[in-house]
């Protein structure tokens, strides 16, 4: 099963991503990882890679695609894959499709996790990282998960540990640039959503409850 998985930040998109690829035993892969692996390996490809990223440029779809689809074309992809943060725009929605159907490959399924932009917002700022644990999730503005209290301050629920957030949690403008981005429906990521839902199908899961009801409704309709 081939799956791409959409969702914008702060929307639970790599947990959901994770139960789903352990789900079906496929390898869950990220662009970002592609791109260092290509870059330290010193391939071809990572090494145009890295002259427009220390330039500080966007590496180009010519460049991009063809190193993704390498990736999906080794052995451990023989029986699925789960593509995440790949494409990030319309042009690359094209542009990816496009290489598919050259090599291909089929596309089985569009993951699309839908949360309204404020909600994503909040997520990402209600983020606390555990002092003794990073795993031990805490959102201040997630009822299943919030902190507790002790003595007036927030701590760990899980542990009672002191809690503090990740500076770029904190940067409104970030956010907004990245969630610009997302929520474009001309050029951005959900115009690339839009573009699959008229050539394979596209799953929609609501992703305003907690991870068990969104996983759950997410792996019924993955079947």
């Amino acid at each position: 099963m081939n799956i791409l998985i959409f969702g914008p930040n702060g929307s639970g998109k790599g947990t959901q991503g994770a139960i789903v690829q352990k789900k079906f035993g496929v390898p869950h892969i990220e662009t970002g990882v592609i791109f260092r692996e290509n870059i330290s390996g010193g391939t071809e490809l990572g090494i145009k890679a890295k002259g427009y990223i220390d330039k500080g440029e966007l590496v180009p779809d010519e460049i991009t695609v063809p190193m993704i689809l390498n990736r999906l074309k080794e052995d451990d992809c023989k029986d699925g894959w789960l593509l995440d943060g790949f494409p990030r725009n319309l042009a690359q929605a094209e542009a990816l499709y496009d290489a598919l159907e050259k090599e291909g490959i089929k596309l089985d399924y569009v993951i699309e996790i839908l949360l309204d932009r404020q909600t994503s917002k909040n997520r990402i700022m209600g983020r606390r990282l555990c002092a003794n644990d990073n795993n031990h999730p805490n959102n201040i503005y997630i009822d299943a998960i919030k902190p507790a209290e002790k003595d007036g301050t927030a701590v760990c629920r899980v542990c009672g540990g002191e809690l503090s957030a990740r500076a770029d949690d904190q940067d409104e403008g970030a956010i907004g640039k990245r969630h610009n981005i997302y929520y474009d429906t001309e050029t951005g990521t959900t115009a690339a959503v839009n573009y699959f839902k008229e050539r394979v199908t596209v799953i929609g899961v609501d992703g305003l409850p907690g991870v068990k009801e969104v996983s759950e409704e997410l792996l019924e309709k993955l079947g």
